[in-house]
């Protein structure tokens, strides 16, 4: 086992702002100077582009975008596009893969463990892996996405957990560009609002679990 996770929680915060401290992290954890850490956030409304994006998968223009309060941003992460907002908790693990002894692929196995596990346990909800599609369903519905990008062998992007999500926005887009499949929501599965402060707490138990940790310590941002 390890010792506690770093964590450092960003409350509600713009998706432009939570980048600039993922790189600031990404560079620090890059030279050593900092530990591994997962950063968890709220992000306002934004739909955000992977480098394998299609703009087609974007189906409304920037100015209804705008008028709605829907901010629009590339990003480096891996996968299409996709969409964050107010009841979905983010985590972005800035992670050192040699130093956890893990590949790509493993990492991203033991995110998606990490849902699997708390939607069974937490809410007796049955999630699996899709056998083409990365992230965590239930059936054909996605409860959290996964997109990540690794840079000098450190981690940054990470998970979309839809807790209290508002699936209306993903109709603005095709998710991940998948036309035949769909989104949920915890608050959907269950057919009530969840406690976002809870599944926080849950999500971070949960990830110290299947990446080892005897716990967590809460840093300042």
């Amino acid at each position: 086992m390890k010792e506690k996770l770093k964590v450092i929680s960003l409350g509600k915060c713009h998706y432009k702002e939570a980048l600039e401290i993922q790189i600031e992290m990404l560079k620090k954890r890059q030279k050593g100077e900092i530990e591994d850490t997962l950063i968890l956030v709220e992000h306002p409304p934004v739909i955000t582009t992977g480098r394998n994006a299609s703009k087609s998968n974007i189906i409304v223009s920037e100015d209804y975008l705008d008028r709605e309060g829907i901010e629009l941003f590339e990003t480096n992460r891996g996968g299409d596009v996709t969409y964050h907002g107010d009841g979905q908790l983010v985590g972005y693990p800035i992670f050192n893969l040699e130093d956890n002894n893990l590949g790509v692929r493993q990492f991203v196995e033991k995110l998606e463990q990490v849902f699997i596990d708390l939607l069974i346990k937490e809410y007796g909800i049955k999630a699996t892996r899709h056998e083409k599609h990365r992230g965590v369903w239930v059936q054909d519905q996605k409860v959290v996405a996964i997109g990540i990008a690794v840079k000098h062998g450190v981690t940054m992007h990470g998970f979309a957990f839809n807790v209290n999500t508002n699936l209306e926005h993903f109709k603005l887009i095709v998710p991940c560009g998948l036309t035949e499949m769909g989104v949920t929501s915890v608050e959907q599965l269950e057919g009530q609002k969840v406690d976002l402060k809870e599944a926080n707490n849950l999500t971070l138990k949960h990830f110290c679990m299947n990446f080892n940790y005897t716990g967590y310590e809460m840093l300042q941002s």
